[in-house]
């Protein structure tokens, strides 16, 4: 039997300590070891107790969950999974703290605490669980400030005809951002879920917009999937590509979740199986558990090009892991070179069908499989 993950609780309230030791104890592989009020107490406790996990209250007396944060990942690199206020504030707060190193972090309610902090005790064990199987690390310098990104020309801003679909979850944010910083002004259209709540996908995609060539928003029903531009999932729905035209479109709903996730991986890439066919590059990223491995089998079997993130860079090795289980990925490859190769994978597509003569990707979706890579 493996050993439990051993959990400290960082809170300022005392409620919020009983009520997260209350639900973290249900499960029987991790162990509350601890708890603490506040920074300087939790740092002892640290010393004396070495937990795996630490839960971290962002609102805090004394130092600012934020700054110890900051201070932990510098000195004791350790999985740390923050607790949010779902407010404005707190979502950019949140995002800064997976830019500092976090894994992920969990909302708490803001009314009738006691009774509604049950409704997330999956998401709450669920969240602890794979932080323990995280690889930390310390956050890269900050780079210099730089002069505002170049934008997409805009006689590039045009329906793409190829999509270029992306899913991701624990430790996706970083991955993400790193993964579309890289994508040229004219790449094809790109597609992403990343699993997140209401508000802070918003949140995630303005940030993402600041720090990329291309633009970023967070999608709304029936927008076009252009060239040069990515759209975020919202939290709370599910996103699909759709085919009206020559035209790829977004459709959003509120349908059950998927693998326990709304919106889910499967959903986007499925719809890409069925939808863009040959036209498209599926890419699985870091995350815990299986969302999104049989959508890019089914992508892969529709004649996509298949991506998985490689172990070595991921921060959680659960949803590329599936992926590449069953067969979906092509290829198995760091997350510096999935931009890269994605892109030459688009134009690969683009010289081939220009070969074939004008319209080639404005007809519909191919369902023939396609060479592997190399």
């Amino acid at each position: 039997m493996p050993p439990k993950i051993r959990v400290l609780i960082v809170d300022d309230s005392a409620l919020m300590r009983q009520v997260l030791g209350t639900l973290l104890a249900r499960d029987p592989g991790i162990e509350v070891v601890g708890s603490a009020p506040d920074p300087y107490v939790a740092r002892e406790k640290i010393r004396q107790l070495n937990p795996d996990v630490l839960t971290l209250d962002v609102e805090m007396p004394r130092m600012d969950g934020l700054a110890f944060l900051e201070k932990l990942m510098q000195a004791r690199p350790m999985p740390v999974v923050m607790v949010s206020s779902l407010t404005d504030a707190g979502c950019a707060t949140t995002l800064r703290a997976l830019e500092l190193g976090a894994v992920d972090f969990v909302t708490k309610p803001r009314l009738d605490l006691r009774e509604r902090l049950p409704e997330v005790a999956q998401e709450v064990i669920d969240k602890v669980r794979a932080a323990g199987l995280a690889r930390p690390r310390r956050p890269a310098p900050a780079p210099p400030a730089a002069a505002a990104p170049r934008r997409a020309p805009t006689a590039l801003s045009q329906s793409t005809d190829q999509v270029i679909a992306v899913g991701a979850s624990t430790g996706g944010t970083e991955a993400l951002k790193d993964f579309l910083a890289t994508l040229p002004a004219d790449c094809a259209g790109v597609a992403v879920v990343q699993h997140m709540p209401e508000r802070f996908t918003r949140a995630f995609a303005d940030r993402l917009d600041g720090l990329c060539t291309i633009r970023v928003k967070e999608a709304e029903e029936g927008d076009r999937v252009l060239t040069g531009h990515a759209l975020i999932a919202p939290g709370g729905c599910h996103m699909r590509i759709m085919r009206e035209g020559g035209t790829y479109l977004v459709r959003l709903n509120s349908e059950p979740p998927v693998n326990r996730h709304r919106p889910s991986v499967d959903v986007l890439f499925e719809s890409c199986a069925r939808h863009v066919g040959a036209n498209a590059v599926g890419i699985i990223m870091t995350g815990m558990g299986d969302d999104g491995a049989r959508g890019l089998l089914a992508m892969r079997g529709a004649g996509a090009r298949t991506l998985a993130q490689d172990e070595a860079t991921c921060v959680v090795f659960g949803m590329p892991r599936v992926a590449i289980e069953l067969g979906a990925a092509e290829r198995v490859l760091p997350l510096p070179r999935l931009a890269e190769e994605a892109t030459a994978l688009v134009r690969a597509r683009h010289r081939g069908a220009q070969a074939k003569g004008p319209g080639a990707l404005s007809t519909s979706p191919e369902t023939g499989r396609m060479e592997h890579g190399r």
